[in-house]
């Protein structure tokens, strides 16, 4: 059985995805929901916080498995749905966070402006991946 990789951009974007999750749980555990806790919210409201900021890990983790799992498939059709699948939703998560942004204070903004950097050139690199030409 020879094991090959097909897609090197679906395999470099799930390490970034598991890379991602990784990193969004860190800051989640010691940086952001610790803050919570020291301005005395309702235990529910923290409880809430907190699953929502883990849901995100592991969506990210989830993507980067379905990338190292599509870095090794050859058919086209396949790869192109899962591939478009994952960018919508990472797009519409990019919409979630501006748009609520701005719903609450649009000069936020700027404080989103390295997310959304990061998610418009990850899923550009996500595509480049849908773009590449079989090799012979």
């Amino acid at each position: 059985m020879d094991i090959k990789i097909k897609n090197y951009y679906c395999l470099i974007a799930g390490v970034l995805a598991i890379l991602f999750a990784v990193t969004h749980a860190w800051n989640g555990q010691f940086t952001v929901l610790p803050t919570l806790l020291v301005n005395d919210i309702a235990l529910d409201t923290w409880i809430t916080f907190t699953y929502v900021w883990h849901i995100i890990t592991a969506e990210n983790l989830v993507f980067g498995i379905v990338f190292i799992i599509l870095s090794f498939q050859s058919e086209k059709s396949k790869i192109r749905f899962a591939v478009w699948m994952i960018v919508s939703l990472l797009l519409v998560r990019l919409m979630v966070i501006l748009g609520v942004t701005a719903f609450y204070d649009v000069s936020a903004l700027t404080n989103t402006l390295i997310d959304s950097i990061a998610i418009l050139i990850y899923t550009a690199f996500i595509i480049l991946g849908t773009r590449m030409k079989k090799k012979e």
